[in-house]
This record gives C-alpha cells, sequence and structure tokens, in this order.
C-alpha cells in the first residue's frame, strides 16, 4: 500500500489503536511505538504519538504518570481510564461494523 493511503488509514484509526494497546496494562510511549510497529502498522514517530497521547490525557481517556528512572532517564507512563476504557468499547464495536462492511463490498466485487 502506497505510504500516504497508509498515513491516511493510520491517521484515522491512531486514537483507537493507541487506547487498545493499553488495554492490558500500562505503558511508555516508546513501549507504545514499539507495540504499533511490531502489530504490523509501520513506525509512528514521536512527534505524531506524543501531541496525541496529550491530546487522550486532555480527554482523560488517558491518565500519565511520571517515574523517575533508576538507570535512565524518567518516563510518562500512560493507562487507560474508565472513559478510555468506555471510548474503546465503542469505538471498537464501531470500527468492526465499519471493517464487516467494506469486508462486504471488496467480497462482493470479487475484490477477495
Amino acid at each position: 500500500m502506497p505510504s500516504d493511503r497508509r498515513s491516511a488509514l493510520l491517521r484515522g484509526t491512531l486514537d483507537l489503536l493507541v487506547l487498545a494497546s493499553l488495554v492490558d496494562g500500562e505503558r511508555y510511549g516508546y513501549e507504545l511505538a514499539q507495540r504499533l510497529e511490531t502489530a504490523g502498522l509501520g513506525r509512528v514517530k514521536g512527534g505524531t504519538l506524543y501531541p496525541l497521547l496529550a491530546r487522550l490525557e486532555g480527554s482523560e481517556l488517558v491518565a500519565a504518570t511520571w517515574r523517575t528512572g533508576e538507570r535512565g532517564p524518567g518516563r510518562r507512563y500512560y493507562t487507560l481510564t474508565p472513559g478510555g476504557r468506555e471510548v474503546l468499547r465503542d469505538e471498537g464495536r464501531a470500527w468492526l461494523r465499519f471493517d464487516d462492511a467494506v469486508r462486504s463490498l471488496l467480497r462482493g466485487g470479487g475484490v477477495i
């Protein structure tokens, strides 16, 4: 897939993907970026990820705590709030309905 198309898809879903990456526990920013890359979504740069995390925190969908590092720099750890879990559940369901509709059209057109 051309990178501009991939970027547009990622931009439209990155909030949801970050929330989903926090569902099983807290993570700091670099861990989130690694998790997204490992999932096959490509590299998400800090200039994209950290403003998004700040926006999610401002919307009270994630909470952040600062911890000093024992051997290195301190880090901000992010966790889902109850509101973040609710948004993840609702938006996740909406995304899956959308995905079903797209797959249905692609299958009906003989694409897949």
